[in-house]
């Protein structure tokens, strides 16, 4: 965002999101929250690069929804983005997908009460490259360690990205988040320097020995290999394999091969870069923007994701109506049929629960063409009054 200033100067306005978050159990790898005091002393300025800012924290959330909301009204905001993450990531052992837990993950409901990392880069992906900056400082557990320290790790092309991912502490133990307080320290004392310079001082201050130091400036760019403690920036090796928005191009085989070999972040990533582009080349509501959004919704599907699969098949209903067309139409009724599709594979009832009422909106707006589709929404919420959420 630009305002104009009395004295005729022009003030740009960023954005800062601070998401710290670690479970408030046994599973706990890292002190995420102590973090954030350091980071609210900070001028928010210091934290975007602007002349002014806006600032949202977010600590120990336990909700994956409310965090993805958050995100989606920080991405949405014009001006330059920053969102620093603190926390630990966990590997979903089924979906071979990377999560950033919350404050009420454990093992056993990681997919339910975490939030899966290809939600984050999803979202990024629809800003404007160049316009969006990430800071982590994360811990990884043994199994999402070994797929970071392999390559698969990433925040998607265009964001500038800095960071350091930890290897699981010692037993018994839990790590600091020392890599975002060097920067916190420094901003505090007055200083401005550029992030690649905050970068290359916190890494050699933070450790520990064998973590992985992130440095992309923005683009499609590269993320440095697994090294030990540098006094400089580490190597720096290929993220993923990107297919650039470009007319003529076709990137449906690359994502769905990227899909089929179990890349689920990779291939939705992808998607989102090209719904993004849709975006902005033709505007919202436009055939491609719908294409690509649906796309990512059945990516979801792939992924076996059923909650995110609905709310994106819904999100394409409701785009679909909103430039007119009719409810009648087969577009239409075959995105609401697939978002009730996907909502009737969900497991966890509060997710289907918090789903079912943009559901049932789109139901009595296009009841389809099997009778009793509102009525089948009814009597599965009506029996999931009766079960127990677990905590």
């Amino acid at each position: 965002m630009t305002t104009q200033q009395d004295n005729g100067e022009q003030t740009v306005t960023g954005t800062a999101l601070l998401l710290a978050a670690a479970p408030a159990n046994k599973s706990c790898l890292i002190d995420a929250t102590s973090v954030l005091p350091a980071l609210a002393a900070v001028p928010p300025s210091a934290l975007t690069g602007t002349t002014a800012a806006t600032v949202v924290e977010l600590a120990d959330p336990v909700d994956p929804q409310t965090v993805l909301t958050r995100i989606r009204t920080a991405v949405a905001a014009p001006g330059p983005l920053a969102l620093f993450v603190t926390g630990q990531l966990h590997l979903d052992q089924r979906q071979r997908l990377l999560h950033l837990a919350l404050a009420r993950t454990t093992p056993s409901t990681l997919r339910y009460t975490s939030l899966p990392w290809h939600w984050l880069t999803g979202e990024l992906a629809l800003r404007r490259p160049g316009t969006t900056t990430v800071v982590l400082d994360l811990v990884a557990d043994g199994d999402a360690w070994e797929q970071v320290r392999g390559g698969g790790f990433g925040v998607g092309v265009g964001v500038r990205l800095f960071g350091r991912v930890s290897p699981p502490p010692p037993r018994r133990s839990t790590a600091v988040p020392g890599y975002l307080k060097t920067y916190a320290s420094i901003w505090r004392n007055g200083h401005r320097p550029p992030l690649a310079h905050l970068h290359a001082q916190a890494a050699g201050e933070a450790g520990p020995d064998g973590a992985l130091f992130l440095a992309v400036d923005g683009g499609p760019g590269p993320v440095p290999a697994a090294a030990p403690r540098p006094p400089v920036p580490a190597a720096r090796q290929q993220e993923v394999p990107v297919v650039e928005p470009r007319p003529g191009a076709d990137p449906h085989p690359a994502i769905l091969a990227a899909a089929r070999s179990g890349r689920h972040g990779e291939a939705a990533a992808l998607a989102a870069m090209w719904e993004s582009t849709a975006l902005r080349t033709h505007g919202a509501g436009s055939p491609e923007a719908l294409h690509w959004l649906e796309v990512r919704a059945d990516l979801a599907r792939l992924a076996q994701d059923p909650g995110r699969s609905c709310e994106l098949w819904t999100a394409a209903a409701e785009a679909r109506l909103a430039c007119g067309q009719a409810v009648g139409s087969e577009d239409v009724e075959a995105a609401v049929d697939r978002a009730h599709h996907q909502w009737e594979q969900l497991g966890d009832p509060a997710q289907a629960r918090a789903l079912a009422a943009s559901l049932t909106r789109l139901r009595r707006a296009v009841p389809g063409r099997r009778p009793g589709a509102l009525e089948a929404i009814g009597r599965r919420i009506s029996a999931l009054e009766g079960v127990a959420v677990t905590p």
